[in-house]
């Protein structure tokens, strides 16, 4: 079969020991690979009394038959863990060029279970596997490291995953760094890896991968290669990246201002996002391997308190630690982007740290003398002195290295009101009142409340159109019900999906089809998979991930929107909306579709279906 090596690498930390396991058609064939894979993973290998802290919680690496060649954005990767952030499943990912290494070395996977007793970095060169001494590289930023290794080991063309301080101190919101480039950003992957004494993992491989049809593959990759270019250039995505988002969003009630107490900021958001943006930074496109998108920014910002030069802040950070804190600066939201990149913690727990941490205070629920400063809306100085204190886990900043739910009562008896989480993960920074969609794609999101494990508000405001799975032109209108709960699902099912393959969802965004996407894993794998096959495969990926929650405790009671989310506008595109009316039956509604039981858990005609039987009772 092509497209995948059926070799995993495994490597056990506290034993020292390094094999490959021989992986059968049928697992492939069952979850893909990356995100799918991971959870088959998790459900086999842990239980719900597995820490995520705990030596048994296996970190899971993985690619899958995308990752071959140079199809269109299939420099992504995934990483799967049990998240410390949420105590449930977690899958992240990122790009650079670090998955193509890995497939390219000859694996389908890395999983990493046990425990150093000293750091280490791992380094993965074809056949050749070693894990090395890191005492060296413990305390250097997820930057630094990059370099370090690579003279260390005297070869430029290892790519590197590390992490930074934060990991290390094992934050709660700490993420993994590929290259200085990217970020697996979301729920704490950073903080397992530093659990395990694990500073890095650096890859380089030689090997192609063998594909049913090579000439074909290598056909349709050039051919949509080309014509995503194209529509990145004609949309201004190729120019702008993310950051062309802020103006649009805005008008659409959908960014978070004042830690989601605000209605409008338009003058704010023009100036964070483009072309006020992209004029400030001189910012140019920074692609990842094979991308021909190039959304991330590589910025200049020459000279002044805030000189620097690297990656900039995409529109998720331009929300959080800009719109959200009232700070409209982007020179300044750069440097706090810079820091937590270095540090390696998630821009948007970080942000959403930061915004509840204001509204305590301007509540008068936290003082001076416990914050170790004035924590005033719009201040640069704080947010670049809380970003750094969260990171470092020191001063008051500490509290949040858990995350904003539990912090919250160390704050005051009330701060919980202020805080917008699902399953203890915060909402990224997209407003669940303006996409209704939104909604229940947050509060029952595997891995808590997640824009990019479901992307909804991309069709309700951008109209996306995916007529391949049932997503037309005009599917759903904002503030009315029909087919919200639908596109929920439907857009779950394609990012699981999309995440197993792997590739960037935001080729999708750049009319990259889900016919393009089927007719690449056909020529990979020789499996003439229908459209109808990939959907069953998708939701039987997202259903694992479902069992992972309830395993954890999660069900109906969890499936909440924070009370924000309740709380209607009183000015601005989405003035009086909210979907807290209708949420419930449409709560109702999604499980009916899903064949889950009232209160969220998969029956067993579910189970039956998408055969997942071994994993019922």
């Amino acid at each position: 079969m092509g497209g995948y090596w059926n070799k995993v690498l495994r490597i056990n930390l506290t034993l020292k020991k390094i094999t490959t396991e021989e992986v059968p058609d049928t697992v492939w064939k069952q979850c893909l690979g990356g995100a799918g894979y991971g959870a088959k993973v998790l459900l086999d290998e842990t239980s719900g009394n597995t820490s995520p802290f705990s030596p048994d919680n296996p970190i899971i690496f993985a690619v899958g038959p995308y990752n071959c060649g140079g199809a269109p954005g299939n420099g992504k990767w995934s990483v799967v863990t049990k998240s410390p952030l949420t105590g449930t499943h977690l899958d992240s990912a990122a790009t650079a060029s670090w998955g193509i290494q890995l497939k390219k070395a000859g694996y389908d996977a890395l999983v990493v279970t046990g425990k150093s007793s000293s750091p280490v970095y791992l380094v993965i060169n074809d056949d050749s596997v070693e894990i090395k001494n890191a005492k060296q590289l413990w305390g250097q930023d997820s930057f630094e490291v990059v370099d370090s290794i690579r003279e260390l080991e005297n070869n430029r063309k290892l790519s590197v995953v590390s992490i930074g301080p934060a990991g290390e101190r094992k934050v709660a919101i700490a993420c993994i760094v590929a290259d200085a480039h990217s970020f697996a950003g979301r729920g704490g992957a950073g903080a397992v890896m530093g659990s395990k004494g694990l500073k890095a993992i650096a890859v380089f491989g030689t090997q192609k991968t063998p594909l049913h049809d090579a000439e074909k593959f290598k056909s349709l990759s050039k051919k949509w290669f080309k014509n995503v270019y194209e529509s990145a250039m004609e949309n201004g995505f190729r120019e702008h990246g993310t950051p062309s988002l802020p103006v649009e969003v805005e008008e659409f009630g959908d960014m978070p201002i004042k830690n989601w107490s605000g209605d409008v900021y338009p003058e704010g958001a023009a100036r964070l996002g483009a072309p006020n943006y992209t004029t400030v930074l001189k910012a140019k496109p920074n692609p990842c391997r094979n991308c021909p998108v190039g959304c991330h920014r590589l910025i200049d910002i020459p000279e002044g308190k805030y000189a620097m030069k690297g990656p900039g802040p995409e529109y998720e950070t331009l929300g959080m630690l800009g719109a959200n804190l009232l700070i409209d600066d982007p020179k300044a939201v750069s440097i706090g982007n810079d820091i937590c990149n270095r540090l390696g913690i998630d821009t948007i727990s970080a942000g959403a740290s930061i915004g509840i941490a204001m509204e305590c205070y301007e509540r008068g629920l936290l003082t001076e003398n416990q914050a170790g400063m004035k924590v005033t809306w719009g201040d640069p100085d704080v947010m670049l002195s809380l970003v750094e204190q969260i990171g470092n886990r020191e001063g008051f900043g500490e509290i949040f290295a858990e995350g904003t739910l539990k912090a919250a009562p160390k704050i005051h008896p009330q701060a919980e009101l202020y805080v917008s989480h699902v399953k203890g993960m915060e909402l990224a920074a997209h407003d669940a009142r303006s996409s209704f969609s939104l909604a229940w794609n947050y509060a029952t999101g595997t891995r808590g409340a997640c824009h990019m494990r479901g992307v909804p508000e991309d069709v309700e405001m951008a109209g996306w159109s995916i007529p391949e799975i049932g997503i037309t032109e005009d599917f759903s209108e904002f503030f009315k019900m029909e087919n919200k709960v639908e596109l929920a699902i439907l857009t779950q099912d394609l990012a699981a999906f999309t995440n197993s393959l792997v590739v960037c969802i935001f080729m999708s965004g750049c009319d990259l089809t889900y016919t393009a996407m089927l007719d690449m894993l056909n020529a990979a794998t020789g499996w003439n998979w229908t459209v109808e096959d990939a959907i069953k495969c998708s939701s039987r990926i997202f259903t694992m991930q479902r069992l992972l929650n309830i395993r954890d405790g999660h069900n109906r009671k969890t499936d909440t929107l924070p009370a924000r989310m309740q709380q209607p506008a009183e000015q601005g595109f989405r003035a009086g909306q909210t979907a807290s009316p209708i949420f419930e039956e449409g709560l109702d509604k999604y499980y009916v579709l899903r064949k889950w039981d009232t209160n969220g858990i998969p029956t067993t005609n579910c189970l039956t279906e998408l055969g997942l039987t071994e994993y019922g009772g």
